[in-house]
């Protein structure tokens, strides 16, 4: 079976193809708009229970399409429903958390921006947010979009992952580091 990557890559490329179409000067109101959507799309798809009801013999397509409408949160735009029937029609609702992270990759790539996950021990907010995202820029050399996750194991300092970097400073890895010198 191919990857989802694989299946996932035309689906992505033809969504931001006709979002940045729809706007003169490719700006990004429509990719916006467009990400919201599908990001939702995403969350929604990933459930196993969906799934598991798109992938039963006796479920027609047009009652999948209603669940799902059903269940996002907000009315979903003439695009995001027609997006939404291709995908049902061609049997990949599995695949659209993929279709969803390409194509925040290809919006990130033309904004020059990246996604970045902060794991912290402890809530970032205001003014702390600030200076890491400040600093965190300055280290990576470009503009990030931060996500912070809390996770209490790193006890102090942040872990933060900039698609396949990753920058440790938490005090666990400083323990980790010194168990490592003190065992060689």
């Amino acid at each position: 079976m191919a990857e989802l990557a694989t299946i996932a890559r035309p689906y992505a490329e033809a969504l931001f193809k006709a979002s940045t179409a729809g706007s003169s000067s490719g700006s990004g109101a429509d990719l916006v708009g467009t990400t919201a959507w599908l990001d939702e799309l995403a969350v929604i798809a990933a459930d196993v229970r969906l799934q598991q009801f798109a992938g039963n013999p006796g479920v027609t397509a047009a009652q999948t399409f209603d669940v799902i409408s059903g269940v996002a949160k907000a009315a979903l735009p003439e695009a995001a429903k027609n997006f939404l029937r291709a995908v049902i029609d061609n049997g990949r609702i599995s695949v659209l958390p993929e279709i969803a992270s390409q194509f925040r990759t290809l919006k990130n790539a033309q904004s020059g921006c990246s996604d970045a996950t902060v794991y912290s021990a402890f809530a970032l907010e205001g003014a702390a947010l600030a200076d890491l995202a400040a600093t965190l820029e300055k280290r990576f050399g470009r503009q990030l979009s931060l996500k912070v996750e809390l996770e209490p194991a790193l006890i102090g300092g942040v872990r933060v992952v900039v698609g396949d970097e990753v920058l440790d400073t938490s005090v666990k890895a400083r323990l980790e580091q010194m168990k490592v010198a003190l065992i060689s």
